[in-house]
């Protein structure tokens, strides 16, 4: 089993925090979004990962070693490869195209899960989808009664299904997936001006491939700011049974509201904290009430009163006592 992890795009929509950290890097609970979609995936496999392909922008050697140490400590191979231009999905997944081999499993590394599933392999395929209010700005998928995949539609301007592809699949046959997708290229095969890979699975299936759909207990997006502080309060939710206060934390004259993340060596004073707080390792706060909020590594927060909030790496705040909703980048010194 191999499993691919495109993660090249911007993240445009999570600035300013992407402007110094890759998407997929940004952290809460402990861990970035994609360690934790890879450890998720990784615990409902019923094999042995030989690899784990993570497909990238020029990220720096820095991230490409955290990347690789993702893989190393779930006891398996990992490589980086690169996408230069985003010239849509079916582009990036070929990148990885020296991992398109045998059983692969492809997750985007926007997105989260919870889930209590097997593989099934008795279809060439799986689509994972999750039932969404408005379809029309992802791609979808129709299902006949033993919910197999009738048709694939990319974004459709009209209602088709309310069935919605979340970014993870499942295919037996890598090599496959890879000729379809080149088909694509070397036809210069375009929708919405990107190569999609809903084209490619419409023709697998056109060609007689049955591809079944799998159903997710929750879907948890990392788009944008206010999506990911949600995600943040979902995962801390699904955690609350554990102790997530790092024994190395040092809690002075402060209330802590469960559920809640403190990382290591951490210092809070004089505050009320959560429920639904994140927060990094080496981060002071003092004189602050914060809850539903995300603060990374080694910032100062002082006189916050903050909520539905993401704070970067090394920031400093003072925030006056003034109740306020904030998005602060790296390295930002706001007094």
């Amino acid at each position: 089993m191999k499993i691919i992890i495109p993660m090249a795009g911007r993240g445009s929509r999570l600035r300013p925090h992407t402007l110094t950290t890759p998407k997929p890097l940004i952290s809460f609970t402990g861990k970035s979004i994609v360690k934790r979609l890879v450890e998720d995936i990784v615990s409902i496999c019923d094999q042995r990962i030989e690899e784990i392909t993570f497909i990238t922008g020029d990220f720096g050697s820095d991230v490409e070693n955290d990347l690789i140490k993702i893989a190393s400590d779930l006891g398996t191979r990992g490589t980086v490869v690169y996408q230069d231009k985003p010239l849509g999905t079916a582009h990036a997944i070929l990148c990885a195209r020296e991992s398109l081999k045998g059983n692969v499993v492809v997750a985007f590394a926007d997105t989260l899960f919870k889930a209590n599933f097997q593989l099934n392999k008795k279809t060439d395929g799986i689509i994972w989808v999750s039932k969404i209010d408005d379809p029309s700005g992802f791609g979808v998928v129709k299902t006949d009664k033993d919910n197999i995949i009738t048709d694939f539609i990319e974004k459709p301007k009209e209602y088709i299904s309310d069935l919605a592809i979340i970014g993870i699949y499942y295919f037996n046959d890598g090599e496959n997936l890879r000729d379809e997708l080149q088909y694509l290229i070397d036809n210069n095969i375009k929708d919405k001006g990107e190569y999609q890979l809903t084209n490619a699975l419409e023709n697998m299936k056109n060609k007689g491939m049955r591809f079944s759909i799998g159903k997710v207990d929750e879907w948890l997006d990392c788009g944008n700011k206010d999506a990911t502080v949600y995600t943040n309060t979902r995962v801390l939710e699904h955690n609350k049974l554990n102790d997530m206060i790092d024994g190395t934390a040092k809690i002075t004259n402060s209330e802590i509201i469960p559920p809640c993340y403190i990382g290591a060596g951490s210092k809070i004073e004089n505050s009320k904290i959560g429920p639904h707080v994140s927060i990094g390792d080496n981060t002071s706060i003092k004189d602050s009430v914060i809850n539903n909020t995300i603060i990374q590594n080694q910032s100062r927060l002082l006189n916050a009163r903050i909520k539905n909030s993401m704070v970067g790496n090394q920031v400093f705040f003072n925030g006056k006592n003034i109740d306020q909703e904030i998005s602060i980048g790296d390295f930002c010194e706001i007094k």
